[in-house]
């Protein structure tokens, strides 16, 4: 709109010209627009913006020592009319003047303070140092229509003297030794730490080696065992069918050789002992017939008991051909039992002799007297 003036929102409007029912010289107007006759009214603006200043002064402290202190002032033109119109009426045609004069003013009040502090308290207080120079400038700075928003203390310098330099060497070699110290004790500490994880380690190592082996050695056994198992069982079954046919084979071969004895041997053996008794008994009438034809006594007798002789042995062997005999010594044994029958009649025939002798008539035709003499026993056993 024709005439209408707007200032930014960092900037302050002034109006002069026209009848003003203020002091100032001018309208101050701020935040807001307003209308301007032109012609007749005249527009300026000032900024209400942060502005900086760097301080950079050489000042004695209050034991003599020259100091070179650097700051920075940041500072900016008061929100409040009074402070807008003092500063624009100063600073209004070179708005930069207003960082020259704050550094001058703050490096004046800079050499005061310093003047009356030691190098150490200047160290040491710094901040105490920034609050006595912002209270000490905060009159100047007002009437001025400047508001101080921050003041930083940047470096000291005391110029190559080493005064700074030697008043930290105590606490430098404190804190060095200190460091030192604690860089030993955490050398130390991490040597040691160092070693016993080594020692862990190794530790571990060993047990798992150990482990390893032994799980290894549990392995080889059980797989040498599982691949031997195979082939022992096998052995083992076969060495069982070998024993089993082996038994097998034992009995049937006794088996064979007891149905042999009973079926060929035995029968074989009875029959050639029934022929040797009926041979010998032949032999022994002939000479039983021999003897009665050399003697004169009880011809007749004799030969009665000759001829019955054969008839006892045949019926014998005929027993004998039947029976179940059991040869214990073998032919030994077949011959004494075959010469024990053949005793035993002759022992019968003796005893029917001795009979008939003893008795004045000869005995009747019958059985002979036993006379109380028992055959010889054959070491044959007859069963039947």
């Amino acid at each position: 709109m024709f005439g209408y003036r707007v200032p930014a929102p960092n900037e302050a409007m002034l109006i002069s010209g026209g009848n003003s029912k203020s002091a100032a010289p001018f309208r101050v107007v701020t935040g807001h627009g307003a209308f301007v006759m032109p012609v007749f009214r005249k527009v300026r603006f000032l900024t209400l913006a942060m502005c900086e200043a760097e301080v950079t002064e050489v000042c004695v402290t209050k034991q003599a020592i020259a100091l070179t202190v650097r700051a920075v002032i940041a500072f900016k033109v008061g929100n409040d009319t009074e402070s807008i119109v003092n500063a624009g009426q100063r600073f209004l045609s070179d708005q930069d003047q207003m960082s020259v004069l704050t550094g001058r003013i703050f490096a004046g009040h800079l050499r005061s303070i310093i003047g009356s502090m030691t190098v150490e308290e200047i160290i040491t207080e710094r901040q105490k140092l920034a609050t006595e120079v912002l209270d000490g400038s905060a009159v100047e700075m007002a009437k001025i229509g400047l508001t101080v928003d921050a003041l930083q203390i940047q470096s000291i310098d005391d110029m190559k003297l080493g005064y700074i330099a030697a008043m930290a060497a105590p606490h430098n070699a404190a804190i060095q030794r200190d460091a030192q110290i604690a860089q030993a004790v955490a050398n130390k500490a991490a040597a040691e730490a160092e070693q016993e994880s080594q020692r862990t380690q190794a530790e571990y190592a060993r047990q798992t080696s150990i482990v390893q082996a032994q799980y290894r050695a549990e392995v080889e056994a059980a797989q040498a065992q599982a691949s031997q198992a195979g082939p022992l069982a096998q052995a083992k079954a076969q060495q069982e069918v070998i024993d089993a046919r082996t038994e097998l084979a034992q009995r049937e071969a006794e088996l064979r050789q007891q149905q042999l004895v009973a079926e060929v041997i035995k029968p074989a053996d009875a029959e050639a002992e029934r022929i040797r008794i009926l041979a010998l008994a032949e032999a022994e009438k002939m000479r039983v017939q021999a003897e009665a034809a050399a003697s004169n006594n009880r011809v007749a007798l004799d030969r009665m008991l000759i001829d019955q002789l054969p008839q006892i042995v045949k019926e014998a062997g005929r027993g004998l051909a039947g029976a179940n005999v059991n040869i214990l010594n073998g032919a030994d044994g077949l011959g004494e039992m075959a010469a024990g029958l053949v005793g035993q009649g002759l022992s019968i025939l003796d005893s029917v002799k001795r009979g008939l002798s003893a008795s004045p008539a000869p005995a009747p035709t019958g059985a002979p007297e036993d006379n109380g003499h028992a055959a010889a026993p054959a070491r044959g056993e007859l069963t039947q």
